[in-house]
């Protein structure tokens, strides 16, 4: 039966960007990226550290020895130091002046690069300044930089396919768990996923989860089954004695009464027997060629109820004419208990469409399927909810589809599609 979306269905496959690989991936790439940020900012703020370091142990001696030479010859200033403090930078200046002795200043503002000046008061308001050119410094720096964004790159490169190869692993692994889910979901509680265990991730305990819940589910269906068959087996024989004695009594309304109650009480318990025989799988289609139409208005006149019949394409297609009766009938009666308004029966070809006119099917219904001794919403009128369930069980057994939806313009519709590969002979 369709009509209903699967909770499982339409999941993040694995193209999906919401797919969990993906998203695994994304947080690997963005801590190594992260990662590779703050040690290439921590290397590169230490190296730089040490080379301003370096540079003003450089100036401070610079400086120390022109002093001295300066003083050596006569407050005369050696080659490649500065008296004029308008050549200096002016920070320099308010530095030397504001501490009154030797004072470093790092300057980056240069046009041909950072320099590293020392200076200090020689008297008479001159200040003795020497500046040490830091471009090959800052080259060395820069080419740092660039290996570290290389080595990153590479880096990333071997992790990045890594990560996606580990979380495909991982995804794998959900998704044949999640196929499983879907498999135990539609009816087929024999699945397992087969990865369960005591010992493993999360992931084996969630497969071993989904194996338990299986299990106890198939468990519990065949104790339902069972109890089923066995409770009709029980009722059969004295329901058979009680038509016989409903049939001694003397005719009146009284008897009347308790022969159509015991009618009703027959008809159960063979829905019982046939719904038993079908959880077993005990039934067999006899598939012969016959014409559909032909064999869906003699079921529909089986039932006695008013319904307009409409063959559209009476052709012939193999199947069990005495399930597809039973079925037809399960259909119509449903229909005329439940529905409400006209009943109407289409036939065109393989394909036999039953409508009536009332509320429609509740959603329950169209979203987990007929469910036996659960007849929907009360308005719907009374009944066992054996019907459909019939239906939908001998529809499995001659290998058709039995699609339940509601009209747009109101009313329940029942869509039965024959299997139609084979021709009749000539």
């Amino acid at each position: 039966m369709t009509g209903a979306r699967h909770p499982f269905a339409g999941g993040p496959g694995p193209w999906n960007w919401r797919s969990l690989r993906w998203k695994i991936a994304a947080l690997v790439i963005a801590a190594s990226c992260g990662v590779a940020l703050a040690v290439g900012g921590l290397v590169h703020q230490a190296t730089a550290n040490r080379f301003q370091k370096e540079g003003e142990g450089l100036a401070r001696e610079e400086l120390r020895i022109s002093v001295t030479q300066y003083r050596a010859n006569g407050r005369v200033p050696p080659s490649g130091t500065e008296l004029d403090p308008t050549e200096m930078p002016p920070e320099l200046v308010h530095r030397v002046k504001s501490v009154g002795g030797a004072a470093l200043w790092y300057d980056e503002q240069s046009r041909d690069g950072p320099w590293m000046w020392a200076a200090r008061p020689v008297g008479g308001g001159e200040i003795l300044a020497v500046a040490m050119h830091m471009g090959t410094e800052e080259r060395e720096l820069a080419a740092l930089d660039r290996t570290i964004i290389k080595v990153s790159g590479k880096t990333l490169l071997v992790i990045v396919p890594l990560s996606v190869l580990l979380t495909e692993l991982l995804s794998r692994r959900l998704r044949h768990v999640a196929r499983t889910a879907r498999r135990i979901a539609d009816g087929e509680l024999d699945a397992r996923t087969g990865k369960g265990g005591h010992d493993g991730d999360e992931i084996t305990g969630i497969a071993a989860a989904v194996d338990s819940m299986a299990q106890s589910l198939q468990q519990r269906l065949i104790d339902e089954q069972g109890f089923t068959a066995d409770v009709a087996h029980e009722l059969r024989t004295p329901l058979m004695g009680l038509v016989t004695s409903t049939e001694l009594l003397p005719d009146g309304p009284a008897t009347s009464l308790v022969r159509d109650r015991v009618r009703v009480l027959r008809g159960l318990v063979e829905d019982l027997l046939e719904i038993s025989r079908l959880d077993a799988g005990a039934e067999a289609s006899d598939a012969r060629f016959v014409p559909v139409g032909s064999v869906v208005e003699a079921s529909v006149s089986r039932t006695g109820e008013p319904v307009r019949t409409t063959v559209v394409d009476n052709r012939q297609v193999s199947t069990d004419p005495r399930r597809l009766d039973r079925i037809i009938a399960n259909l119509v009666l449903n229909a005329h208990r439940h529905g409400g308004g006209r009943v109407e029966v289409r036939v065109d070809g393989p394909t036999v469409v039953v409508r009536d006119h009332g509320p429609g099917f509740p959603a329950a219904l169209l979203a987990d399927g007929p469910q036996r001794f659960r007849t929907g919403a009360s308005e719907r009128g009374h009944g066992h909810g054996l019907g459909l369930t019939i239906a939908l069980g001998q529809a499995r057994v001659i290998g058709a589809t039995l699609e339940l939806a509601n009209a747009p313009d109101g009313g329940a519709v029942a869509v039965l599609r024959l299997p139609d590969g084979d021709r009749p002979p000539d």
